[in-house]
């Protein structure tokens, strides 16, 4: 796909295959050394790099006073940062580091700082020898191993802390790429023994990667914590040395996530957690985040699956062992299945990115393509620009015609439309004097192109990758675009950003006029796609002629593709709304409607109500609502199904005094924590249920906890849940009768102007 050229702008230069870890280490001279651990078929060698960390310079007379570098030298051009000072070791440059912050009083983060730290080794080596991870291995030649385990809860409590003494690790499940699977039982040895006996068996395997569902928040601190208590040494690392754990920060959307990263000698550590938001971020069709959910939508719950509650794992590991490892087997065998699927897009960009695996999988879009700039500048000894201070500007064309049912829908999609338009109008920053930018992006969105043609010809599981592989380098290639205007790039040119903007919204409008001047009627426009209702009859080939007088509005060089045709769609509100496919599926995309933060019978009620509009059944709605009132009012649901669970982020004495010192509002689940009179921390979850006789009572002081229900004497608030339950039909109610927005049918359709 790439000429030579190309191929060490995007792959990097150096032609070594099978790098699958790198870890830093201090020589003996007191020099700094590369690890690097090699996989070749089913062995592991490994090799010694010799290291001279490096930073960039405005100005060599820095050196004098401020730098004590070994070698200090003159890059091509004339952009600022115009010198490379290297040195012997990490010390000595984090020593240059500090002199230069005193020095210029700029920190290494300021974008107008005269010099530039990359302040990690290891990223430092990538990008000075061209080296990427995997090169010459496929996804299943990467040794990798999943992980899970399974905890028991002190009665009381609904959800196990390692703080407690009584809590504790019971199973610990592990399985491989392989199909081998293993599941160390708490029945058989004690806790102390469980850890010792989970060390020797990752040795034996000795993966390359190590994965995991929300391992990072839950497993290992749960793990580390454990081992801490019985003075086990958890040797993991390659070399024997145990996880290394720093705070992390992973930002998916307008949502930042602070959580424990734990890195280890020689392997790397992957959350799917983080990659099924990463992938809802572009597909927006999940449930929900957690394991099962997301199991149960791609299919890879197994029929004879046994589940089992969080709250119901300790009584159960007291009465039936065999059953909770049961439930941990299924939860590993999903575990495993999850990341078959969407690893290996992250295996693909590692063979492109100067990141190590895990950076590959966490890092945002912007930070990956200025790494890649970077790399080919340092690699033809070319000097650096300084960002451009950040100003406002237009962005993309978003849009929503109408709210309510459609029905039958249509949508295309402009292919790629920035990248096209950086491209076809050659619009790159005015820094980039070597070109890069546009190379990385003509080759990139051909990857993507390819992988998307090749998707709608695949089938099973070959198409879910194909399709998480190309909508992955979409959002990639599309934040080219935002790169520019990303006030942190290093090559960001905010009128370049603006120039491509501004033709991208032109063209969008320009594609709704020609649909509607073509009989068509237009749903909703979001960044380069659109749903629409197709003219009345349009079938065979008078919806060919439309398809074609619509593509000929578009600029050359800009490509409309056709790509989806639904019975039905709900549009709710912008980014929001559920379609109907041909074979009967709904398909609910957006955050509103998903409603993560209802209650488990809202959501339930939601999605039921939606497919029942959307299947052109809407005079059911009363039907089910009032089915939905009579379960509760006759109290025959499990009070769970009524339940909400919150997750501290603070610990509960630090909201009380935010709460006295602040004038902080009252949150349910902290309140509850407090007068519980046990120890909660941050990170444990509370479930909670409302009680009383009036609908409308303040939560806070109207909750109560979970564990204290007693079904014997059921004290749900009915008249507070039934009306919740109303004011979500009556709200559903008005969408399926059109009210606000007519209802859009084939009806209303016009006849195509042809």
């Amino acid at each position: 796909m790439a000429d030579p050229i190309q191929s060490e702008v995007v792959f990097g230069s150096h032609p070594g295959s099978g790098l699958v870890a790198v870890s830093g280490v201090p020589a003996a001279d007191g020099g700094f050394d590369m690890r690097l651990f090699i996989r070749q078929g089913d062995r592991l060698r490994e090799e010694r790099a010799r290291f001279r960390p490096y930073l960039w310079l405005a100005d060599a007379a820095l050196a004098a006073g401020a730098v004590k570098a070994a070698n200090i030298r003159t890059l091509d051009g004339d952009a600022p940062l115009r010198h490379l000072a290297e040195f012997d070791d990490w010390r000595t440059l984090q020593r240059a580091v500090t002199a230069l912050r005193e020095a210029t009083d700029r920190t290494p983060t300021a974008p107008d700082a005269p010099y530039l730290l990359i302040n990690d080794p290891v990223q430092q080596f990538l990008l000075a020898t061209g080296r990427t991870f995997f090169k010459g291995l496929t996804p299943n030649d990467v040794r990798r191993m999943q992980m899970d385990i399974e905890t028991y809860t002190e009665p009381g409590y609904e959800f196990s802390n390692a703080g407690r003494e009584s809590d504790r690790i019971i199973a610990i499940g592990l399985a491989d790429n392989t199909g081998w699977e293993e599941i160390l039982s708490g029945a058989e040895m004690n806790e102390r023994t469980l850890l010792e006996r989970f060390v020797e068996v990752v040795h034996a395997r000795d993966p390359d990667v190590i994965e995991g569902h929300n391992i990072f928040s839950f497993d290992w601190p749960y793990l580390i914590e454990r081992a801490r208590r019985h003075s086990v040494k958890l040797a993991l690392g390659r070399d024997g040395s145990e996880p290394a754990v720093r705070p992390g920060r992973f930002v998916v959307g307008d949502r930042t996530l602070n959580y424990p990263r734990v890195d280890l000698v020689g392997r790397t550590v992957v959350d799917t957690y983080f990659l099924v938001q990463l992938y809802d971020l572009s597909d927006r069709s999940l449930p929900g985040f957690g394991l099962k959910e997301v199991a149960r939508h791609f299919g890879f719950a197994a029929d004879d699956r046994v589940y089992l509650d969080g709250s119901e794992i300790a009584e159960e590991w007291r009465r039936q062992p065999d059953r909770v490892l049961e439930y941990l087997r299924g939860d590993i065998r999903e575990t495993r299945a999850l990341a078959d699927l969407l690893t290996p897009v992250y295996h693909a960009q590692a063979q492109i990115l100067p990141f190590v695996y895990q950076d590959v999988c966490l890092r945002g879009n912007a930070t990956k393509i200025d790494a890649l700039m970077i790399r080919e500048y340092f690699r033809r000894s070319r000097a650096l620009p300084m960002p451009q201070t950040p100003r406002p500007f237009e962005g993309g064309y978003a849009d929503i015609f109408f709210t309510g049912v459609a029905r039958p829908v249509h949508h295309c999609d402009v292919r790629s439309l920035y990248p096209s338009i950086m491209l076809r109008d050659r619009i790159a920053p005015r820094s980039d004097d070597l070109g890069v930018f546009l190379t990385l992006l003509d080759y990139l969105r051909a990857f993507r192109l390819d992988a998307k043609r090749r998707a709608r010809a695949a089938s099973g599981a070959d198409a879910v990758y194909l399709g998480a592989l190309q909508s992955t380098f979409k959002i990639l290639i599309n934040s080219f675009y935002g790169y520019l205007g990303f006030g942190m790039a290093r090559f960001n040119d905010f009128d370049a950003a603006e120039r491509v903007a501004s033709r991208g919204r032109q063209i969008l409008r320009d594609l709704i006029e020609a649909i509607r001047r073509n009989g068509g009627e237009p749903i909703e426009i979001d960044t380069d796609g659109v749903y629409f209702i197709p003219p009345l009859n349009a079938d065979g080939p008078a919806l060919d002629y439309f398809r074609t007088v619509v593509s000929r509005s578009l600029p050359e060089g800009i490509e409309i593709e056709f790509d989806g045709q639904y019975e039905a769609m709900f549009s709710y509100k912008i980014k929001n709304y559920a379609l109907l496919t041909a074979d009967g599926e709904v398909l609910i995309k957006g955050a509103a409607l998903k409603s993560r933060g209802l209650e488990p019978y809202q959501r339930d009620f939601l999605r039921e109500a939606i497919a029942l509009i959307l299947r052109g059944e809407a005079e059911k709605l009363d039907g089910l609502a009032r089915e939905y009132r009579e379960k509760i009012e006759r109290r025959e649901w499990p009070i769970r199904r009524l339940a909400k669970t919150e997750r501290l982020t603070e610990d509960p004495e630090t909201y009380r005094r935010k709460v006295e010192n602040t004038g902080r509002g009252r949150n349910a689940a902290y309140e509850l924590a407090l007068q519980s009179g046990r120890t909660y921390r941050a990170g444990d979850a509370i479930s909670y249920y409302v009680i009383g006789d009036r609908k409308n009572v303040p939560i806070h002081t109207h909750a109560r906890l979970l564990s204290d229900w007693d079904p014997a004497h059921r004290d749900e608030n009915v008249a507070f849940y039934v009306a919740r339950l109303e004011a979500l039909a009556a709200r559903l109610r008005a969408y399926a009768r059109g009210e606000g927005d007519a209802e859009k049918e084939t009806g209303d359709q016009k006849e195509m102007e042809l």
